[in-house]
């Protein structure tokens, strides 16, 4: 089981919180099945950004963050990487630690009702279970009912028979609508998630030796990521089928219809405990994620409780709170969440890319000319996203 579940299903259970629920149903219901395309290059550019990213902390034994700071050792070159990878990542990831934090509200507010003091209470359990370093078996529970309610979705696409031929025609780039430059981003950050290019190499480096096949760790790779692909998918048919009863989605109680097909009465409930469980678990691996690149470019030790290590992930925590809190609709930080990482992706991609191009950093093991093509085309094209979602917020064109 090992040459196909392992380090990588992290990545899996990182991306499959509320702002890929929330992201792939509003898909659905304003474009119907003519984003799938979206999804199919969103899954193909995580496999080949995280398969670089996997292969960083097998051959190095260290984290993305420990590789770049070993890359750029001094002068302006050193300080431009620091600048703009921690900044990227902190507000990235306080972005994305709000949409998972306000994913788990809504998840309580559809199971146990309203109340203004639900953010504060999410983002108290994370602190504590993060402080105390209790969070690895909670993590793998609500992991567990994040998996149980992605099967419910493939029960209930079986159940409502979509269209199959207008599924096939979604595959098709800009085929039918679909023109929102937003909600295509939104679909891409919830899916090519930067901070998990740092939580895998760090994560790989401690459970992958370089003595393991090479093979087996892209296989690993890439089957977890299709399988967190096909589960997104499945939510945008679902969605998509349910446009009828679907007009629009602006609170959890939307996202729950989508499940009646299956649960009748009790979507609502088991809707809300797999928002629940899908936000606190992305919640305490956004904050980590971030503290682990921190601590890789600053040098910081490896012990978790030094005041720096901590002072980064109770940052984005802290963040995610106070957004939470504000009365900015929870479905739309949740997709600001999901834009705001498409709009770092590039540059933290292209570091990633130039870092495995360097034989200082990598030895024998750089890229090949296929992973640079592949790894370019997927920079380029997610740039060309962010500047044209920025072009139309300004009004450049």
């Amino acid at each position: 089981m090992k040459k196909y579940f392992g380090p990588s299903t992290l990545v899996t259970a990182a991306f499959i919180g509320p702002g890929t629920i929330t992201t792939c149903t509003m898909a659905g219901v304003q474009a119907s099945y003519s984003l799938l395309w979206v999804m199919l290059f969103a899954v193909v550019a995580t496999i080949i950004l995280q398969e670089m990213s996997a292969r960083l902390g097998w051959a190095t034994q260290q984290g993305l963050g420990e590789a770049l700071s070993a890359q750029f050792t001094q002068g302006i070159a050193r300080y431009l990487v620091f600048f703009l990878v921690i900044g990227a990542i902190l507000v990235g990831n306080a972005a994305y630690e709000a949409g998972n934090i306000s994913g788990g509200v809504l998840g309580l507010e559809l199971t146990i009702g309203p109340h203004q003091l639900w953010p504060v209470a999410i983002g108290a359990l994370c602190f504590a279970l993060l402080y105390w370093g209790k969070y690895k078996l909670i993590e793998k529970t609500l992991v567990l009912l994040v998996i149980l309610m992605s099967i419910s979705f493939l029960i209930t696409v079986v159940m409502v028979q979509p269209d199959w031929t207008s599924i096939l025609r979604g595959f098709v780039p800009f085929n039918g609508g679909g023109s929102d430059v937003f909600l295509i981003l939104a679909l891409i950050g919830t899916t090519v998630v930067p901070y998990n290019l740092f939580l895998h190499a760090s994560t790989i480096s401690k459970k992958w030796k370089p003595t393991h096949p090479l093979r087996e760790l892209r296989t690993e790779n890439a089957v977890a990521i299709i399988l967190g692909g096909i589960i997104s998918m499945l939510i945008i048919i679902t969605s998509a089928a349910s446009a009828g009863a679907i007009t629009e989605v602006n609170s959890a109680k939307d996202l729950a219809i989508q499940l009646e097909p299956l649960f009748g009465q009790q979507a609502r409930v088991f809707m809300g405990i797999g928002l629940m469980a899908a936000g606190v678990s992305s919640a305490l691996t956004a904050p980590l994620a971030a503290a682990y690149a921190a601590k890789g470019i600053f040098g910081w030790s490896d012990d978790e409780s030094k005041l720096g290590f901590r002072s980064i992930w109770m940052f984005i925590v802290l963040a995610g709170i106070l957004v939470s809190i504000t009365n900015i609709e929870r479905v739309l930080i949740i997709k600001f969440a999901q834009v705001t990482n498409a709009l770092v992706l590039p540059f933290i991609a292209g570091y990633l890319l130039y870092i495995c191009n360097s034989k200082k950093i990598m030895d024998r093991h750089t890229n090949s000319t296929l992973a640079n093509i592949l790894g370019v085309a997927v920079v380029c094209a997610t740039l060309a996203l962010s500047i044209r979602s920025l072009g139309l917020v300004f009004g450049w064109f």
